[in-house]
């Protein structure tokens, strides 16, 4: 594939343990020769690979602060979540102020952005129709899931765009009014829980050019504000967001903040593909919108964050207590403006062959090598079931050779027949 993808693989750290090929949930990992490696069309940088792997042979790329010195004026864009991993700090104010201070000459929060797409939503929600339930738009590892293994879902994907280029589209509008350079000359970072995002902006499927210029992981920010977010006693008045938009940061938070009663919130990316198949089998029925999340928790449990998504959920939620009698400030939602500007389009990296009357011969090959592996899923043969070893062995990327279980049989039957050979022998000898 020719899309970027935030998720890579360090061989010299990779020691072939298995874990990630478990775990992924589009079946984008095999070990080979001892070492892990990722199919790109089939990788959705969910992340889940970097948080399982016990050697952190698995990792994002995101931008660093060396970025900052191509631009003239920079922006951050603080996801809400980057509010969950300060436990000692009740003030929003003193997490945007510490922006400034390392680096960052403004700041937009990506909350404001999150009123604004939870505004639009609730527009969108009064003028539906059809029988299937809308399906969020805002995870980008669920967009780019169901773009390859879900395409008759895609049409129910509502048309948005994402909070994050919602407030970088704004954030540009006023730096370039409040400082007169051009766009070129300002930079819009980030700040991210997760790879999804960082393959979105380089790699955007919805959209014809990002508004971001990169993206900063939370726990590199991080690692720069909690040394100096302590020194901070008289934070600016930056934060214009509410508790809507602040909550958008857990599982839920989005369709709340839309007003939406009859919906579900779906988070961890084995249960979104649990959903989205029934969605798919027609089995949801009497439900208008689904909210889905790729991390558990939400975005709060990003692997790129620092503390685990429970105790960040706990502390967004004693940040949020004075947000409460806080409005949006929202203006006048125009819908076009928030729109995605292409149409998501299905990539069939899991089809066998393009041509249909061979795909439908490899698949009755696949059931045939299927039915001789021992179906126990085991993984020790470098890919994540018997299955996809069976496909494996069909597109010509291993052979039956590669089941461990069967060859084991193979040898002891073998052994066995060799004993009993040489026992007829002596026997003849006598």
């Amino acid at each position: 594939m020719s899309y970027f993808h935030s998720v890579t693989l360090d061989k010299d750290k990779c020691r072939g343990c298995t874990n990630c090929i478990k775990r992924c949930p589009t079946e984008a990992i095999r070990v080979r020769g001892g070492k892990a490696k990722i199919i790109k069309g089939r990788c959705i940088d969910c992340g889940e690979c970097i948080r399982v792997c016990p050697y952190h042979a698995k990792r994002a790329v995101t931008d660093d602060f060396e970025e900052l010195k191509n631009y003239k004026y920079n922006i951050a864009l603080p996801a809400p979540s980057l509010y969950g991993q300060f436990s000692d700090i009740s003030d929003i104010n003193v997490i945007l102020t510490g922006l400034l201070k390392i680096g960052f000459d403004d700041v937009f929060e990506v909350a404001r952005g999150a009123e604004y797409i939870s505004a639009a939503t609730k527009e969108i929600y009064k003028n539906r129709s059809g029988s299937k339930p809308f399906i969020s738009s805002a995870c980008p590892a669920v967009i780019r899931l169901i773009r390859v293994r879900f395409p008759n879902l895609i049409d129910s994907i509502i048309d948005l765009i994402s909070p994050m280029e919602t407030a970088g589209r704004l954030a540009r509008k006023e730096a370039v009014q409040k400082t007169g350079l051009k766009n070129e000359e300002i930079g819009v970072f980030f700040i991210t829980p997760c790879p999804a995002k960082m393959t979105s902006i380089k790699s955007p499927l919805t959209l014809d050019k990002s508004e971001i210029s990169g993206a900063i992981s939370v726990n590199d920010v991080f690692a720069k504000l909690f040394p100096i977010i302590g020194d901070i006693k008289e934070p600016k008045a930056l934060m214009k967001s509410s508790l809507s938009g602040v909550y958008w940061s857990r599982s839920g938070g989005e369709a709340d903040g839309a007003a939406i009663e009859n919906y579900i919130a779906v988070d961890g990316i084995e249960n979104v593909i649990k959903i989205l198949e029934e969605i798919e089998d027609d089995k949801v029925s009497g439900i208008d919108f689904i909210e889905l999340s790729a991390c558990l928790g939400g975005c709060v449990g990003g692997v790129l964050n620092v503390v685990n998504s429970y105790v960040a959920k706990n502390h967004i939620k004693n940040i949020s207590k004075t947000l409460h009698n806080r409005p949006c400030e929202t203006k006048d939602i125009d819908l076009g403006s928030l729109s995605c500007s292409k149409k998501l389009e299905y990539e069939p990296v899991m089809e066998l062959d393009d041509d249909f009357d061979k795909a439908m011969e490899m698949m009755d090959e696949l059931e045939k090598i299927y039915d001789s592996l021992p179906q126990l899923d085991c993984g020790s043969c470098g890919a994540p079931s018997c299955k996809a070893l069976a496909e494996d062995i069909v597109r010509g990327f291993a052979d039956e050779s590669f089941c461990i279980v069967n060859m084991k049989a193979k040898v002891q039957e073998l052994a066995t027949e060799l004993l009993a050979s040489d026992k007829d022998n002596r026997e003849e000898e006598e």
